[in-house]
């Protein structure tokens, strides 16, 4: 009972509860910045990722079977352009643990780590574009075990050091240790060290802190500590380097709750619908001397700028389908905090989101 009470004691006193008002951020969105090769076309776009040169990846799935379909008719494929938008290369055509890619990040080396729902793997990519590293296993096509089913249905499974089911994103500490959010099925964070090697996870299926329903998005700031986006908990939360929970974000900011052109997954009465949006992506600068957090929730479709410890600073966007608004904002990429990179899903597209003064 007294550990129950504490667990509430903690929860309550680090989330903040009260809808906050908050100002709008203006910005600007960059029609058509990146340049797709002649004839082609995006398909849903889950991520995107910016490097040390400013080059910009992402992870596209354009709905064709070059890769080894899973999920009826989806595939991942890579897409690299330059920091003016024009198109470089398809990096990792064909790699084997390539089948339908949830979360991609650059490392602060320029490697390039694909995180793939459908396989339960993660890959790792050098500069050049060759794998060096995978965690993880593929299954087998005819001899699928136990962990392969990425549903969320059921009683919560029984986890297996150095296996993921239904992975989603990775996250780097200064220490380089990996930080994978596990995922649709496994429901915790694994730590693995620089060499590879499993160190540990945390997290088990529920609603109580240290506990996630889904968690979607991850990110660690300078002093390592541990961002994750609990979306279905409707939450972010913070643990330290060592899995230790620390605190709770929420993105209650106030919202037009009868506004929702890509409704889904919420009430149909306005009046049920919570103050607090579900955390899709984070991102966390890692330019200048103070770290800011970025996050994007799905309804209603914004993008949230704030401090570490949860201040929401500012909102900007909304959803829907023209420029500046978001269907699915899937992964986010925040090279500085004034440049802000979108996958916007089900628009098909990513947008560069530029701030203005």
């Amino acid at each position: 009972m007294k550990t129950a009470l504490l667990a509430m004691f903690v929860l309550l006193a680090s989330t903040s509860l009260a809808r906050q008002s908050v100002p709008d951020i203006s910005f600007d969105s960059v029609p058509d910045f990146l340049k797709l090769p002649p004839g082609t076309n995006f398909g849903e776009v889950a991520g995107v990722a910016v490097n040390s040169k400013g080059h910009i990846a992402v992870l596209n799935h354009p709905g064709s079977a070059t890769s080894g379909p899973l999920y009826g008719n989806a595939s991942t494929q890579i897409l690299e352009f330059d920091e003016n938008g024009k198109f470089v290369r398809e990096i990792g055509k064909g790699v084997y643990g390539f089948g339908y890619g949830h979360g991609i990040r650059y490392d602060k080396y320029d490697n390039l780590w694909v995180v793939d729902k459908g396989t339960h793997a993660v890959t790792k990519l050098n500069p050049a574009g060759y794998v060096t590293m995978n965690l993880g296993r593929r299954p087998e096509g005819p001899d699928e075990p136990e962990w392969f089913n990425p549903g969320r249905q059921g009683p919560a499974p029984v986890h297996g050091d150095g296996m993921f089911r239904g992975p989603t994103d990775i996250a780097f500490g200064p220490d380089d240790s990996i930080y994978i959010s596990d995922g649709y099925t496994n429901s915790r964070v694994a730590k693995i060290d620089k060499n590879g090697d499993w160190v540990k996870s945390w997290g088990s299926r529920g609603s109580e802190p240290g506990q996630f329903r889904l968690p979607h998005n991850i990110a660690a700031d300078r002093q390592g500590n541990v961002y994750v986006a609990d979306r279905t908990n409707r939450r972010i939360q913070v643990f330290d380097s060592n899995g230790t929970y620390l605190r709770s974000l929420v993105l209650n900011a106030t919202y037009d709750k009868n506004r929702h052109p890509t409704l889904a997954g919420l009430p149909a009465n306005p009046a049920n619908r919570p103050d607090e949006t579900q955390p899709w992506a984070l991102c966390i600068t890692t330019n200048g001397p103070t770290q800011y957090l970025f996050a994007v929730d799905e309804e209603p479709g914004r993008l949230y700028k704030m401090t570490l410890d949860g201040k929401i600073l500012g909102t900007f966007g909304e959803s829907g389908r023209q420029i500046g608004q978001f269907n699915w904002p899937h992964g986010i990429a925040c090279p500085s905090e004034n440049v802000i990179y979108v996958a916007d899903m089900n628009n098909w597209r990513i947008q560069k989101l530029v701030m203005q003064p």
